[in-house]
């Protein structure tokens, strides 16, 4: 029999890149009216009434009276919210909270509201919609689609619900996509992820799989394992995979190590979804950079990250932003936050339409010694160093040796190889190269013999996991991060014995 999914899902796709083109063509127009609706809606919330939403007519009035937050300075209201009480930072209660780890304060609360939950999910399925518009390539509807995600089961407290995002959003798969999901609610609910990851595969080695999502890193542990317990590349086993979604970190520095698990190459899709909003999505397979949700509920703000720091840095709308600068993003959206600093650093790749690449965290970069280092200089740095090359690798981080036991301080680039090189010092040499070519702080501090080039300290196999399992947050959505400006991962995997 023959089905009608693919035809229908092409003209579905259709509609909806219309749809999108709409806003996309119409930015600066598209986020006047978010912003209008934002202080419209929230006029009468406790925040609303803190700051004077009433008399907010402009852009300038916003930027005078809510000063950007993060989650700690906005912790008062969030507090509130979660003690039950109504129209704090939002009308009402929200649906869901979102429940992170935090750095300083344990657990962070992310509000999720009747507005803002189904941007979620339509930015989610408006990506696979315009890869079918794009593409044409339609036929993987009726296989199944694998979206490695934390547990659907969810807490109560106040009336209102909590748990993982990936969790929350399980929940609001679409009932034509309900058959074809998987893994199954019993699997998902699986919170050792080790034996989620074999309970999938299990479930999933039958099956037609056609779509495979989730966070680089744990895909491939799932990858892994349906090698090892079939002997076979994934695409042997898996003959109609060929979409691979993702997002949470650059798939760049994986994308050698997943053509070899599957066997060969497969399209892609990038997301960047995070608690506090979906913000964009990979509209094109031909163009860099994802298409910035402008007509999502969020309002966006941005700051040059290298005056991030300063006393007064300037806020920029859309309409000041420049191709190719780092930006701090501030969002102030539908679920109550408010010129709030989500942490993450990006650049514009376009600016018709608006499109972005995730370039780091604010809090995640080396200047130990001025240097200013982001994830994107040592993710660019390491592919460049080991393209047209056998070497492969797992997984990095870096952190400053600014004691070292002699010589002068450098950069320590923890590296876990899938195939490692035939010489080390080589590929450091490669990796430093590239780094003070995009870097010229870098460049400086190493002409001017204050830092020595970077070494490179190899991790065994399976170590990051490891490190990741022994302070609680193997799988899910967390990952390890680029680099730090400290030790604290670095003295844990020499204390750990996670070096080679």
């Amino acid at each position: 029999m023959i089905s009608l999914k693919p035809k229908l899902a092409k003209l579905f796709a259709k509609n909806v890149r219309k749809s999108i083109l709409r806003w996309s063509n119409k930015p600066l127009e598209t986020q006047q009216k978010v912003f209008r609706k934002l202080i419209k809606d929230a006029n009468n919330t406790m925040f609303g009434k803190d700051h004077d939403f009433k008399s907010i007519n402009s852009y300038n009035d916003f930027v005078k009276r809510v000063p950007i937050r993060d989650y700690e300075d906005l912790k008062p209201y969030v507090d509130k919210v979660v003690a039950g009480e109504e129209n704090i930072l939002w009308k009402g209660k929200p649906l869901y909270f979102a429940k992170t780890s935090g750095t300083t304060s344990g657990a962070k609360y992310i509000p999720l509201t009747k507005e803002s939950m189904p941007t979620h999910v339509e930015a989610a399925r408006n990506a696979i919609l315009m890869y079918i518009a794009e593409t044409g390539k339609s036929k993987f509807v009726d296989g199944k689609m694998i979206f490695l995600q934390g547990s659907p089961i969810l807490e109560e407290s106040n009336g209102i619900q909590l748990g993982r995002l990936s969790g929350i959003v399980a929940h609001y798969v679409p009932k034509y996509l309900q058959k074809n999901r998987m893994p199954s609610f019993e699997t998902n609910c699986i919170e050792d992820w080790e034996a989620k990851v074999d309970a999938i595969v299990e479930e999933t080695l039958p099956k037609n799989m056609t779509i495979i999502s989730g966070i680089p890193s744990w895909v491939q542990m799932y990858f892994e394992k349906i090698q090892e317990k079939t002997g076979q590349k994934v695409g042997e086993v898996f003959k109609n995979f060929n979409l691979f979604i993702f997002g949470g970190v650059n798939y760049e520095p994986y994308r050698s190590k997943f053509e070899n698990l599957i066997g060969r190459k497969v399209d892609s899709i990038e997301l960047y979804p995070a608690s506090e909003g979906f913000f964009a999505f990979q509209d094109s397979q031909n163009e860099k950079g994802m298409l910035l949700q402008l007509n999502s509920g969020i309002f966006y703000e941005f700051i040059e990250a290298n005056t991030f720091f300063d006393d007064n840095p300037k806020r920029l709308m859309i309409s000041d932003v420049k191709v190719g600068v780092n930006y701090v993003m501030i969002i102030s959206t539908n679920a109550g936050l408010w010129a709030y600093n989500i942490g993450d650093t990006v650049e514009f790749t376009s600016t018709k339409p608006y499109r972005v690449i995730v370039s780091g965290r604010i809090k995640h970069f080396i200047s130990a010694f001025g240097e200013h280092v982001i994830g994107k200089e040592v993710e660019q740095s390491l592919k460049e160093a080991i393209e047209s090359s056998l070497v492969s690798v797992s997984e990095f981080t870096v952190a400053p040796q600014i004691n070292p036991e002699s010589g002068l301080p450098f950069h320590e680039w923890f590296i876990e190889f899938e195939k490692e090189p035939q010489d080390i010092l080589s590929l450091a040499e490669r990796i430093d190269a590239s780094l003070q070519e995009q870097n010229s702080y870098y460049y400086d501090l190493i002409a001017g013999k204050v830092l020595q080039p970077l070494k490179i300290t190899t991790v065994r196999k399976n170590g990051f996991q490891d490190y990741m399992k022994s302070i609680g947050k193997l799988g899910g959505q967390n990952k390890i991060p680029r680099l730090s400006n400290d030790r604290k991962i670095a003295d844990a995997i020499y204390h750990q014995k996670l070096t080679k």
